[in-house]
């Protein structure tokens, strides 16, 4: 990939608006974005899934990623915005089968990305036929899943919370500090 190019990863519990913010910086930056692969693979194979699945949706995340940087480097654009990463893998399994596959720590210590987006979940839940914990406290247990992970890597990453607006400026201020 050429150097030039920054990634910027989006994560956090599910129904933060990451997608949603994904898509708004993509648009204001007018790059492209990876979007999450789990929601095509679930909608495509069936809401339930097992320990064996979500290696074949990392495989799939880390296949749009690729595609992406590709398509990149055919554009001017220098950021690619991705929604989820292996982060998200590893706190899914984990949290789900108490396991996480070594192909997906091993992508954790290869990949590199210049910043993190951790989206925090005081937004209102937004049920649709994936989403799995609408409860508060499981929301919040797993964004501490996600925070622990973010204090123990290395990459810069930014705490984002608020409304809508206030998640995508706050977005802008952390990405303009690295590009």
């Amino acid at each position: 990939m050429n150097t030039k190019h920054k990634k910027i990863v989006v994560i956090g519990p599910e129904s933060t608006g990451k997608s949603s913010l994904c898509k708004r910086l993509a648009e204001h930056y007018k790059t492209i974005w990876v979007e999450e692969y789990a929601r095509e693979y679930l909608l495509k194979n069936g809401k339930e899934y097992s320990f064996a699945d979500l290696i074949k949706i990392a495989q799939g995340q880390l296949e749009l990623e690729e595609k992406a940087v590709k398509k990149l480097e055919e554009t001017s654009s220098s950021l690619l915005i991705i929604d989820t990463d292996m982060y998200v893998m590893k706190v899914w399994s984990e949290f789900v089968f108490n396991a996480c596959d070594n192909t997906i720590l091993n992508e954790i210590v290869h990949r590199q990305y210049d910043l993190y987006l951790l989206c925090k979940p005081d937004i209102l839940w937004v049920q649709d036929e994936l989403r799995e914990y609408p409860d508060e406290q499981t929301r919040h247990k797993l964004f501490h899943y996600y925070k622990d992970a973010m204090v123990n890597q290395k990459v810069p990453w930014v705490e984002i919370d608020g409304d809508y607006d206030q998640r995508f400026d706050k977005a802008i201020k952390a990405i303009h500090a690295i590009i």
